[in-house]
Parts: C-alpha cells; structure tokens; sequence
C-alpha cells in the first residue's frame, strides 16, 4: 500500500506541476509528499523530476512512470468505485471544479450539506474562471456557465442562465448610457480573458437574430469576481449571468442596459466523464448538487 499511495502522489505532482499542490491536493504536507517521491526514485533507482528553484519537470524516465501509474491509479480508483456501489454508504473523493462565481455562490454553500448526508465521502472544490481538463487533471465533475464543449464529456444541465449588461450609475453619468448595441464599440468593457478565452465579441439578441459585436476595454481579467468588482466601482460596462449580479442590480448598485436587446443566454451545467457516473458517491454528488442548485436558482432566472 505505501507503494500505491507513492504512485499517487507521483501522480498528482505530475499533473499539478509541484510537490506543494500534489500533496495538498491528496491532504500531505509538502514534506510528506516530497519524501513519498523520494521513496519512489529510492526504489526505482531513478530521478523521476528535474528540480530548478522555479520549475519541477518530470525526466523521461518520469513521463513514462507517469503513462503507467496513472492507468494503475484510475484502474485502482475504478475498482474502489465499483465496490462502493454495492456499499449502502458511498465513500472516497469527489473532485470538483467550478468557476469563481457559480462555486462561491451557489456550489460551495452546497457541499457542508452533501457531506452531512454522505460522511464518509470528502469534496475537494477547486475554484477558475480558466477552463480546465478534466481528464488530464483527475476530475470528477466540472461545473460550467456558458456554451458547452464538443468533446466526449456527458452533460447535465441546470438551467439556462439569462445574461445582463450592466454598469454603476456613476460611469454612466461620466460616459454616458449606451442606446444601442453599437454605442458599445466606445465604451470601457470589461473582458473575461485568458488563454483560449472565447470572450472576444459579445452576443446580443437582435431582432433579426444575433448581433456579434467586437468589444474592447482598458483592461480585463481571468477572474469573473474582479469584473463584478470593477463595474461596481464605475469602471466600465460588464456582461454577467444575472444570477451573479442580482443583488447588485436590486440594490441599483449595477443598472441593466440594453434590455431590449440583451446578451445571448449562457447554459449553467455540469460534465463529467462518462465513466465516472459508475461511481455511486459522484452519481448521489451531481444528483444532489443539481437539485438543490435549481432550487436556489429558481427565483433569479
């Protein structure tokens, strides 16, 4: 057994790119996790990683290692998943990943309570506006706002999530209100980009269909929250999911503009590997965290 549990943590510092995030992603301290590779190299007589002060890489002999262990590491967690079904109380890890948003207000809030159920099952929530990889980097289910992915991912939706423009009364009193979709093109919009970001143009329902507008701003950011953060300090004109905002625009801290012509909605759901829904604690996780998520939604869409 410590000689799997050193596959893993080999694993989970191959694919989180430090000894640091591998360890703590399986609750080590950075030490017990750098003495676990240690062991490994020992017993294989072989450096798995080159070290610099900035960069940990695996070697050659550390990808090969790592082709193998991660097929010996899934096959070992497929196995353990397919026995907790038959199991009356489900248990093991659930990894999650959501954007910042959606994960600190609705997702998180919600996980104390699945684990109350499910005590013997740990969550491990991981919050980005990036896009992630869930199978390269090991996830169960990743919650998303937006248009899903063509890829092999199963699907379950939550909602559709109506989308806003809006801004703070004091930029618009200092730039003027936006009256058309094209007013736009002359103000400060704030971006959420990335690498691969699909937020270059802005979408709104026309009347003869959609309007795809180039849109451009001062500065943008990879973190949904610092957008919000920016527009409510009158900084420019911010396009949101108006579950995000809601209390901003009841408060009329944030104005809704263009209402007549309004963003293209956003899709709220979750992906997941096909496999993965085998797993009895990932299958009762989606079901209750779905459920629950249109019930708090429900009043805001």
């Amino acid at each position: 057994m410590p000689y799997l549990e050193s596959l893993r943590v080999f694993v989970r510092v191959v694919e989180l790119g430090s000894i640091t995030a591998g360890g703590r992603d399986l609750r080590l301290t950075p030490a017990v996790a750098s003495n676990r590779i240690k062991e490994l190299e020992r017993r294989l007589d072989v450096r798995l990683f080159n070290r610099t002060t900035r960069k940990l890489t695996p070697t050659e002999v550390g990808h090969t290692l790592y082709d193998h262990a991660r097929q010996v590491v899934q096959s070992l967690e497929d196995a353990e998943a397919a026995v907790s079904g038959f199991s009356a109380q489900p248990r093991g890890i659930v990894r999650v990943t959501a954007p910042l948003g959606v994960g600190k207000r609705i997702v998180a809030p919600l996980v104390p309570e699945f684990v109350d159920l499910y005590p013997d099952v740990s969550v491990r929530l991981r919050l980005s506006d990036r896009k992630v990889d869930l199978v390269e980097d090991g996830l169960d289910v990743a919650f998303f706002v937006g248009r899903p992915p063509d890829s092999n991912l199963k699907l379950r939706k939550i909602m559709d999530a109506p989308r806003v423009l809006c801004a703070a009364p004091a930029y618009l009193e200092r730039r003027g209100t936006p009256r058309t979709p094209e007013d736009l093109r002359h103000h400060n919009c704030l971006l959420l980009r990335y690498p691969r970001s699909p937020e270059w143009f802005w979408t709104l329902k026309g009347p003869d269909g959609p309007l795809k507008l180039e849109v451009a701003g001062s500065y943008d950011s990879d973190d949904g929250d610092v957008l919000t953060d920016w527009a409510l300090a009158g900084r420019g004109i911010v396009n949101k999911p108006r579950f995000d905002i809601e209390e901003h625009l009841a408060s009329g801290a944030l104005v809704e503009l263009l209402s007549d012509t309004p963003p293209e909605s956003s899709l709220l759901g979750c992906l997941y590997p096909h496999r993965r829904l085998q797993d009895a604690k990932v299958r009762l996780f989606i079901d209750y965290l779905l459920e629950r998520c249109r019930e708090r939604l429900a009043s805001v869409a």
